[in-house]
Parts: C-alpha cells; structure tokens; sequence
C-alpha cells in the first residue's frame, strides 16, 4: 500500500501513523544505502568542531570559559545541525511530498513535521557521541542538567515553527528555499555556537539575544557543560518568541494549506 493509499484510509490516530511512515521512510532514504549508515549524524557536527577548533580556538584564540573548546563547540553544533537540516529538508517537504498532498486530504503540517521527527535520530546519534566526549575530558555532568530537556523542547519547537512557515510560503514562491540555504548559512556565525555570548559587546548582545537560537545553545552549555543556571531572563525572551512564532506559523500554515494542492 502506497501512501496515498494509507492517507486516503486515514482518521483520527491513524494520522500519527502517516507520521511515523513518513518519518521512517526519510530516515531509510538517508541512511539505508550508506556505508555508515546513522554515523553521519555525528560526522557532520565532529567535522564542524574539528575546523572551528582549528580557525576560532588556535588561530583566534577563541576563549571558551574555561572548558577545553571542542566540547565547548560540540554542545552547540549539536542543536544547531538538528534545526538547520530539519529547515534545509524540510522547506522542501509539501514539493517532495506532492504525490499526497494533491491527491487525498489530511493534515498536511504532518510532511514537514516529519522532517523534523527524522533528524532526532541524528540528534540522538550525536548527543550519545557527545557523553562519550564529556567523558573522556572528564566533565561531571550537574543538578543543572536537568534543565536540558527544556531545552530542547525549545529547539524542537522553534525549528518546527520555522519549518512550517518555510515549508509553506516555499509552495507559493519557490525561491523561499535558496533564500533559507544561505540565511542558514549567516544564521550559523549569529548565533553563539563557535564564541561565547559574553565576547559580544553589550552594545549589540540585545540584538543576539532576539535569536531564539542563542538563548538555546547558551542554556545546553549552561546545564551540560558548566553545571551552572542559564541566564532566565534571555530564556524568557527565547521561549516568549519560540511560542509567538509557532503559533503564527502553525496559523499561518493552516490557512494557507487549502491551497497547496492547486499551487503545487
């Protein structure tokens, strides 16, 4: 049975079903038919560490507050590639998916949430990766700790709001997803992950602390990697602008979904 098959039979929980189809069917398209499978889920944020080491701690001297700067970086690159790739895939999703999108009705936030359901594996593959990395640089992990899951229902959060309204406006102007490439692109070197939000002079850290991102990779740090309280008011600011733009786009998305199967 096809998709379009199953999502033509669909109601109520069967819905989660799709999702789950869905998701499972990206994560076999990426990995099934490569030599190392899931292990490049942690390649992709180890490569980045490695040249930010080289270029922002050896030859910058970057300072990292005390902890060796590998792990400093790694604790941000991680959350970081889980929301460009889920936006990268995910922008794309309702013109990938257009076989079921044009055919059958259902609820169509379900394909690109579906990219962002995919890349937990990855995250999952590479926060195991970085336990072992705390471990071997002898890095006790804190009561603070506790505060990561927070965290990263944040980043789910704000990267399934961002997809959602990039997925969508991507259907009517299909130039939305060159525009997200290279935004991602400058995304990456706004956002605190290769330096500290303390280098940033106090003139300007307003402007930082209006990404989402920043209060995000600041806070798995904070908990993780120095046993110590995130900065709550940049928290509040965060999770104030995650929740105001996940309810914008999932409204936005909502409204313009009747539309998706004529335009595509």
């Amino acid at each position: 049975m096809t998709l379009s098959d199953k999502a033509e039979r669909m109601s109520g929980s069967a819905y989660l079903e799709l999702l789950m189809n869905l998701t499972r069917r990206e994560v076999k398209g990426r990995y099934s038919q490569s030599f190392f499978g899931v292990a490049w889920a942690i390649v992709q944020p180890l490569s980045a560490m490695v040249v930010f080491t080289i270029v922002f701690s050896r030859v910058a001297n970057m300072p990292s507050d005390g902890v060796p700067y590998p792990i400093f970086a790694y604790a941000a690159l991680v959350p970081w590639f889980f929301f460009s790739n889920s936006v990268a895939s995910g922008t794309l999703s309702l013109i990938t998916y257009r076989n079921i999108v044009t055919k059958t009705y259902f609820p169509r936030e379900i394909v690109p949430l579906s990219q962002v359901c995919s890349r937990l594996i990855d995250f999952a593959a590479a926060s195991v990766f970085y336990a072992g990395f705390m471990a071997y640089y002898r890095v006790p992990l804190g009561p603070w700790a506790l505060m990561a899951p927070v965290f990263f229902g944040l980043l789910v959060l704000f990267t399934v709001g961002f997809t959602l309204a990039t997925s969508s406006i991507n259907v009517f102007y299909r130039d939305v997803n060159p525009v997200v490439q290279i935004a991602l692109q400058l995304w990456l070197y706004l956002t605190p992950v290769a330096y500290p939000l303390s280098r940033i002079s106090p003139r300007f850290r307003w402007i930082f602390m209006l990404n989402p991102l920043t209060a995000i990779a600041e806070g798995f740090r904070s908990s993780l990697v120095f046993g110590r309280a995130p900065d709550w008011r940049m928290v509040s600011i965060s999770a104030t602008l995650t929740i105001t733009l996940f309810a914008a786009a999932f409204v936005m998305f909502k409204k313009m979904d009747k539309y998706f199967a004529d335009v595509i």
